[in-house]
Parts: C-alpha cells; sequence; structure tokens
C-alpha cells in the first residue's frame, strides 16, 4: 500500500486534490489503504465508500474488478467506480457523483 500511495496515476493525483484533507463537505478518505487482501484507490472507513478509478487494463480484467466489488460490499462498504478519462475530463462531474452517493442517499 506504501509503494503505491507514491506511484499514484495522474488521475488518481487529480481526484485526491479534490478528496485530502476532508475537503469534500469534511469527509475523510484515505488513499491506497489495505482492507484484507485488496488496496482500494480511495476510501472512506467511515462512510463506508470505496472509490475505484479505472484505466484501460481494467476491460480485461472484469472478473478480478468485480470479486473485488464483491468482496468489499460483503463488508458493507459501497463501490463506485471511473473510468481515469472520466476524472481526466470532468472531475467535476465526477465529484458531484461521488456527493450524490454521499449525501443524497
Amino acid at each position: 500500500a506504501g509503494e503505491l500511495r507514491k506511484e499514484l496515476t495522474p488521475a488518481e493525483r487529480k481526484l485526491w486534490a479534490y478528496l485530502r484533507g476532508d475537503k469534500l463537505n469534511g469527509v475523510n478518505f484515505r488513499r491506497q489503504h489495505a482492507i484484507g487482501n485488496f488496496i482500494p484507490d480511495f476510501v472512506s472507513i467511515k462512510r463506508r465508500l470505496i472509490i475505484e478509478l479505472d484505466g484501460s487494463q481494467h476491460l480485461e480484467q472484469p472478473e478480478y474488478d468485480a470479486e473485488r466489488s464483491k468482496y468489499f460490499e460483503s463488508l458493507g462498504h459501497k463501490v463506485i467506480r471511473f473510468w481515469n478519462n472520466q476524472v481526466e475530463n470532468d472531475v467535476n462531474g465526477v465529484i458531484r457523483a461521488i456527493e450524490i452517493v454521499l449525501f443524497d442517499e
């Protein structure tokens, strides 16, 4: 997890700028925080929300991603996924989608 925190993708770096330091309406997120045998991109422990960013490699591993999501959900987490290009091209839309999950339920 520590190594992954040092090696953020450009999309992860961009989204982290919006999530870090409780910037998203006071919700605390951690990046690359181990949960069991998996390390999600971002997690709010208190709100039980996991955010995963997917690049093109995820087109070739849908079963693995589904297994990860199922595991996180079995522990009571909600998992939302975005493509890297969504973050790169419309970070405000991604933030709004996260806010909807966090605050409009």
